[in-house]
């Protein structure tokens, strides 16, 4: 797993799940690998994977079965799709349409 500098580790790894997600790599009800095993296998302190998953779990994106593990959730991908729009609304889309402002682009055009 590549990381970038500019976000924090946990959250890259929570939105690795995410995608995963809604990709149909991980779907509802499977299993995800311990905190220990998935932090060995991409080289990162377990506690740092234990943040991404309490993260999730926040999210209500993922939940912990006491002693068997952690498991995808049935809403897992419409709540990362609702979380995802209001993200790109709040942040990505005024960028949108002020620089299709700037270009002369009528927002009509867009649709």
């Amino acid at each position: 797993m590549e990381f970038e500098s500019n976000k924090p580790i946990y959250m890259q790894i929570a939105d690795s799940f995410c995608d995963r997600i809604l990709s149909g790599d991980l779907k509802a009800g499977d299993r995800i690998q311990s905190v220990r095993e998935f932090g060995a296998g991409i080289g990162v302190n377990p506690n740092t994977v234990m943040r991404s998953y309490e993260l999730l779990t926040e999210q209500n994106i993922i939940f912990n079965k006491r002693g068997i593990g952690y498991f995808v959730s049935e809403d897992a991908p419409e709540i990362i799709i609702e979380a995802e729009r209001e993200k790109f609304i709040r942040n990505e889309f005024p960028k949108i349409v002020k620089r299709a402002e700037l270009l002369g682009i009528d927002i009509k055009e867009l649709n």
